[in-house]
């Protein structure tokens, strides 16, 4: 069993040890954090993905003897790493097909009490991501009566691969295997939560980006039923045009070009080759994070929900202002912009221009960022509230991020300008998380003023009322598709009409522009 040569964090540094509780495979020990908090870092919910499992679903836990010490993060799974220059910088961590671990926070003294539960499900589409990074972490929730749980998945090709091999070897079945693992942790969660003071009857799944994704997916997913109550996403969803789920076949065939990129002669030889060699040739090959593999993806989400086979649960979903994962190319002036609407949408263009209409250059980019949000997450979030409301029993709330981060004067990042992000994809997290900051570990990157923290201590109530009850707030209106509301959370905080949803419709089949991003670029949320 690998023990943990890994990251230090003002987050984690107390050196109390905790009395031992068993779990699955064995006792394990935590230790006591500051606020009032036990933490356990490291546990393992699966046996290790290597050699013959790489490609294969999570095996149960090996068994320990003795007691294991669960005082130190995991490795992340195989993945490129992190420039300190970048925005969403916590630090180096160790990267490893060995990643299969969770984390859990509880108050101290919460054994016996039910707790409600909330699990954290990374994002960095399905390339990237960690269970451990500060931002994630879950001691500022679980101070105010919580146990939360961040747990680990296989990401990039080592996590989601089809190949036709390998369904032969999954007896029709291959490919998402990251989803299988986050399945194989909520199992796990229902096994022994209540060892650490949780309710296995009580649990809120939450992510963002790809972590929203995949708990979408999750609510698709027939192999979760009843291993969670309530559903948090951020940004991200099945339920769009965007990052849908690809036949098994196209799957397979991208699997197969892979292979063939690599000079092996089949999948054992694959399973022989390095990861690191794998990870980048496989950055150069393009492939689809997520398949309809039969079992776990049995169709796409139109296809799920109209036919009731979803989880039927309480959701609470939305995005910020500034994000969009759609590109109609570059527009400066109202022709420009003009033009590249009707590029992109040949039949609905006119429609569209009045529904996001511009009077003058000024607005041109206001109204560009609008559309390409619309069309790409602000359509996903919209479409999954309404089909959690068609087609099941259970309530969906919406939410619009718009708060502007205060940055440091000066600062700069790689891969973030701060003068034009606005309300950014992932802005919204660490005032839900507690964990502003997080983003001032290394270097001051933000100057947090009394409206943060207010904002974030609103957030993260949500998001612990909505644990507790279902119910995240009073005066927060439940989804309608006949009269959509959202709660805007930013400056104010309060209940909007949903952001251009008359407008939605028209944005369908609307044709985005390729990003002229470099070969192998990864998202990093």
């Amino acid at each position: 069993m690998l023990r943990f040569i890994l990251p230090l964090l003002a987050l984690v540094a107390s050196p109390v040890m905790a009395e031992p509780i068993k779990v699955e495979g064995g006792l394990i020990e935590g230790k006591d954090l500051d606020g009032g908090v036990r933490g356990w870092f490291g546990v393992p919910f699966a046996k290790p993905p290597l050699r013959e499992l790489r490609w294969q679903p999570p095996r149960p836990v090996e068994g320990w003897s003795g007691v294991l010490p669960a005082d130190r993060f995991a490795p992340m799974c195989l993945q490129g790493l992190r420039s300190r220059t970048m925005n969403h910088y916590f630090g180096n961590e160790a990267t490893s097909e060995d990643c299969l671990y969770l984390n859990v926070w509880a108050p101290q003294g919460a054994a016996g009490r039910k707790l409600p539960v909330v699990v954290w499900i990374y994002g960095g589409g399905f390339n990237v991501g960690s269970a451990s990074m500060a931002n994630y972490q879950g001691a500022n929730l679980a101070k105010d009566g919580v146990v939360y749980v961040s747990l680990a998945y296989r990401v990039g090709p080592m996590g989601f691969l089809a190949h036709p091999e390998l369904t032969r070897e999954g007896g029709g079945h291959s490919g998402n295997y990251g989803l299988m693992d986050q399945v194989a942790g909520l199992e796990w969660v229902q096994r022994n939560i209540a060892a650490f003071g949780g309710d296995p009857g009580n649990v809120t799944v939450m992510g963002q980006s790809a972590g929203s994704m995949s708990v979408s997916l999750l609510q698709m997913n027939p192999r979760a039923k009843g291993l969670f109550h309530k559903l948090v996403g951020m940004s991200g969803s099945a339920h769009g045009e965007m990052m849908s789920p690809v036949p098994l076949a196209k799957g397979e065939q991208q699997g197969a070009a892979l292979q063939q990129a690599l000079g092996a002669n089949g999948i054992e030889a694959m399973r022989d080759l390095p990861g690191d060699r794998v990870l980048a040739v496989a950055a150069t090959v393009p492939r689809s994070a997520i398949v309809i593999d039969g079992a776990n993806i049995t169709g796409t989400a139109d296809e799920v929900f109209a036919a009731r086979r979803q989880n039927d649960v309480p959701v609470m979903v939305g995005f910020t202002r500034d994000e969009r994962f759609a590109n109609l190319g570059p527009a400066s002036t109202v022709a420009e912009y003009q033009a590249a609407v009707r590029k992109a949408f040949p039949q609905t263009g006119e429609q569209v221009l009045k529904a996001y209409p511009v009077k003058d250059d000024a607005g041109v980019n206001r109204a560009l960022v609008d559309i390409m949000r619309d069309m790409s997450v602000g359509s996903q979030m919209f479409n999954w509230a309404g089909a959690n409301v068609k087609y099941g029993t259970q309530p969906a709330y919406g939410y619009f991020f718009t708060r502007r981060q205060p940055y440091a004067p000066g600062i700069t990042f790689v891969d973030h300008d701060p003068a034009t992000v606005g309300a950014y994809h992932t802005g919204e997290v660490p005032y839900f998380l507690r964990n502003l900051d997080s983003l001032n570990l290394f270097r001051q990157t933000r100057v947090w003023t009394p409206a943060d923290y207010q904002l974030r201590d609103t957030m993260s109530g949500l998001i612990l009322a909505f644990a507790r009850t279902g119910v995240p707030r009073a005066d927060w209106p439940k989804f309608d598709a006949k009269a959509p509301r959202a709660l805007m959370l930013g400056e104010e905080v309060k209940a909007i009409d949903w952001p251009n949803a008359k407008a939605l419709p028209l944005l369908r089949g609307g044709q985005s522009v390729p990003p002229a991003a470099a070969p192998g670029t990864r998202a990093r949320d």
